[in-house]
Parts: C-alpha cells; sequence; structure tokens
C-alpha cells in the first residue's frame, strides 16, 4: 500500500494525520473486499489552499471540507448502481487519487456538530476514499448508497453514523 501524506498547514499535526490515513484506507478497501496495492495520496491543507483548488478544478472557488480526484473512472453507468473495480497499472498497483482536506473547515465543522475532529476527519477521510471509488450524492439513489455504505464503514471504525 502506497499511502502518501503531504501536510501544507501546520495545524494538522502529521503524525495523528498518517495514523488516520493508514487505518481508514485499509477498512475502505477491506470493505469493498479490494487488495491493498493502491496508491492514495493525502493533502493536509488550509482554507485557502482548498478553495484555490477547489475553484481550479470545479469552478467553486470557496472552502470546502473535503475535494478527491479520482485516477479512474468508476462511476456506474444508472443511478444508485454499483461502481466498477479499479484496475491495476502494469506494475500491479491499483492507482485510486488523491484527496485534500481544509483544516479550518474540518475543524469548524467538528465543534458546530459537537463532533470530536478525529471522528470527522474519519468520516471525511472514508467520504474522499468513497469518491476514489466512483461513488458520488449527485442523485438521491447515489447518495443514499454512498451513504449507507460509508455509514456500515464508519461503524466498523467505532464512529457514530454522521448521517443520522
Amino acid at each position: 500500500m502506497e499511502l502518501d501524506v503531504a501536510i501544507e498547514d501546520d495545524r494538522w499535526e502529521a503524525a495523528a494525520l498518517e495514523a488516520l490515513v493508514q487505518a481508514v484506507v485499509p477498512a475502505v478497501l477491506a470493505w469493498h473486499g479490494l487488495p491493498t496495492d493502491i496508491e492514495v495520496s493525502v493533502l493536509g491543507a488550509d482554507d485557502a489552499r482548498i478553495a484555490e483548488l477547489n475553484g481550479d478544478f470545479r469552478g467553486k472557488p470557496q472552502p470546502t471540507n473535503v475535494l478527491s480526484w479520482p485516477a479512474q473512472e468508476l462511476a456506474p453507468e444508472g443511478p444508485g448502481g454499483d461502481p466498477l473495480a479499479p484496475e491495476a497499472d502494469p506494475d500491479g498497483m491499483i492507482p485510486l487519487g488523491d484527496i485534500a482536506l481544509a483544516y479550518e473547515t474540518c475543524a469548524r465543522e467538528a465543534e458546530a456538530g459537537g463532533l470530536a475532529l478525529q471522528d470527522h476527519l474519519t468520516h471525511l477521510v472514508v467520504h474522499g476514499m468513497m469518491h476514489l471509488l466512483g461513488y458520488d450524492h449527485i442523485n438521491d439513489a447515489d447518495a443514499e448508497l454512498m451513504e449507507a455504505r460509508e455509514a456500515e464503514i464508519l461503524a466498523k471504525l467505532g464512529v457514530k453514523n454522521p448521517y443520522e
């Protein structure tokens, strides 16, 4: 498993974010029955950097909690369907993509929701991984599927369902 965690904002506790990613990514893969020979990068940034990325890639120049860039197009053809399985590259590794987290937004949301920051970040990394695996929440059927699966994975990680 190749997990690259980069920190651009010193408020992120590098070791804590890396440990969280090292726990969450295998749990998401295990739930899906996927091998661990994957590549994922996670960026711990600030709201300004996330706003810049959000503007560049989504045309929405404001901060958000998590962004993701899938390496493969795995979305199902119809609403509410299962995504396609990711494919390995010639070296046998499965490139999944990149996730970025905004410190201020994540901390603000956790505080506003009365959540432990660790639990909120766990949810957001699961959420980002689900996007890398082809899930989305553009329509109701896809959102219901994605949220239900996130809740199951989070339960295995000891985090309560954020959608209740």
